[in-house]
């Protein structure tokens, strides 16, 4: 048992697919197979079981997967410290991003950059609307902004930033999972049938992409019965109450394998987006070095969420 399977292993659960673990890891779906099997071979006994909806994790899965985030998430802190220590970072940095993105992604990361051998380093987070992100940005006042592709999603570019490409996400359409009468398919003629969550401003993009498509389908899409930007708030909402939503992938993977959430096919559409960190030209090197640290970080933090 080595730290690639265990990778291997948690992005197969948090994926929901061995197909998927595979895009995510940039490897073929077989090698994918072939490590998971390996990992039950030498541990002589069953992982996973093929659901219905999706791939669910037996009671020795269920025991190692808990063990192996710890050790994967520990590795991570080993690495950095290890590539920080020598080299202390110094300077400040202010990061905004959207709640989903800070909540799941950036948070989980900040301690370890903090850490007590960074005594010279201070650091901001603010959440915020995509419009509002930009704004800041336009102002410069923040340094680096996580954000889904800005001319992709907002038709724009700032001068004076450059980007880095971080991964591709989904927006999923979820129901609860306590639901048993929630349908695993349907189509966009069916949306009214339950009332609908949304964030909201976030992603225009994709509410026109969405719109665009009904219209195509001549028929008229229900206003949301409620709508926010706090992430968790969303979730809750749809796991107790009779409602569904669309809702990015990276802030539900828990939810859909604790089974709180279910992924629901539309069959008119999937939509994807980039992901990338958007942060100042010319920046100093102290700036520069933190900067790489962080994403650096974020990209990991990614691969174990």
């Amino acid at each position: 048992m080595d730290l690639q399977q265990l990778m291997t292993f948690c992005t197969v659960i948090s994926e929901g697919s061995m197909t998927a673990a595979a895009v995510k890891l940039s490897v073929t779906q077989p090698a994918v197979s072939q490590q998971i099997r390996n990992l039950e071979g030498e541990l002589n006994v069953k992982l996973l079981v093929r659901g219905v909806r999706q791939i669910r994790l037996t009671v020795q899965g269920q025991l190692l997967y808990n063990y192996a985030k710890k050790i994967l998430n520990l590795t991570q802190k080993v690495e950095t410290a290890i590539q920080t220590m020598s080299n202390e970072l110094e300077g400040s940095i202010q990061v905004a991003t959207l709640n989903s993105i800070g909540l799941n992604l950036v948070t989980p990361i900040i301690g370890t950059i903090l850490n007590p051998n960074q005594r010279k380093l201070k650091m901001g987070l603010s959440y915020g609307t995509g419009s509002e992100v930009i704004e800041k940005m336009k102002t410069k006042e923040v340094d680096i902004a996580i954000l889904p592709d800005l001319k992709e999603q907002y038709g724009l570019t700032l001068p004076g930033y450059q980007s880095q490409f971080l991964f591709k996400d989904e927006l999923l359409f979820v129901g609860s999972g306590k639901d048993s009468s929630l349908p695993k398919t349907i189509s966009i003629k069916e949306l009214g049938l339950r009332p609908m969550v949304a964030f909201k401003n976030l992603f225009p993009k994709f509410r026109y992409h969405l719109y665009q498509i009904a219209t195509q389908n001549k028929m008229e899409l229900q206003s949301p019965v409620f709508e926010s930007n706090n992430i968790g708030t969303l979730k809750r909402i749809i796991e107790v109450w009779m409602c569904w939503g669309f809702l990015p992938l990276h802030s539900i993977h828990k939810q859909i394998r604790m089974g709180r959430l279910a992924a629901i096919q539309l069959e008119e559409m999937n939509y994807s987006m980039n992901i990338k960190a958007y942060y100042k030209i010319d920046q100093s090197e102290k700036t520069q070095r933190i900067i790489d640290t962080f994403l650096m970080m974020l990209q990991k933090q990614h691969h174990l969420s």
